[in-house]
């Protein structure tokens, strides 16, 4: 059965970018620091130079890819990213929930919806069996766990305080009940894994 996964990384003091986050520097000032666990190590934007995660980092990623068969994101990481180059960097059916459905690029790289509900569905049946993993940002992971739709939530902790920027639960004033079930951790990020308990 298809279960629906939630991840993001996120500093020490619950930041999931630093100040000043947009294109060309999607996880905001100094935000660089969050991501070392997906690039093997320290990176910047200015630099461009990103490697590979290795040990537990490539381990976590790779179990959780291999069950993911689509992935939803929202339109301010999307935008963040520069669109990826227009290339879906999942190879998997992507669908970007925003306000502005009509914008969708040609090609079917991305596919535009209009909420995280219908961004869900759509994802889950496009999943052919597999799982669906949202991404992010922090805004549509909000809205996913507030709508109930989430079953696994991952919060990588990455071992740095940005001390400002975009904060993860900003603003959410639902309680949830969580169940711990895993946890691994390396020198760039601690993985803890979670269990949405329904009420």
């Amino acid at each position: 059965m298809t279960k629906v996964l939630a991840g993001i990384t996120t500093s020490v003091d619950g930041y999931i970018a630093g100040p000043d986050d947009g294109p060309g520097k999607g996880l905001g000032e100094g935000g660089e620091r969050l991501h070392y666990w997906v690039f093997g190590g320290p990176w910047t934007y200015e630099g461009e130079s990103k490697g590979e995660p290795t040990g537990e980092d490539a381990a976590w990623l790779a179990g959780m890819v291999s069950r993911v068969g689509a992935v939803v994101g929202g339109r301010w990481t999307y935008e963040a990213a520069r669109h990826w180059g227009d290339q879906n960097p999942w190879g998997l059916p992507f669908f970007i929930v925003t306000h502005r459905p009509e914008e969708e690029p040609p090609g079917g790289a991305f596919t535009f919806v209009s909420g995280v509900q219908e961004a869900v569905e759509r994802a889950a049946e496009a999943a052919g069996g597999k799982d669906v993993h949202v991404m992010g940002g922090a805004d549509v992971i909000r809205q996913a766990l507030a709508a109930g739709l989430v079953d696994e939530l991952t919060i990588i902790v990455a071992p740095v305080v940005l001390g400002g920027g975009k904060r993860l639960f900003e603003g959410f004033s639902k309680s949830l009940d969580l169940e711990h079930v895993g946890v691994r951790q390396s020198p760039w990020a601690t993985f803890i894994d979670y269990r949405v308990k329904r009420r």
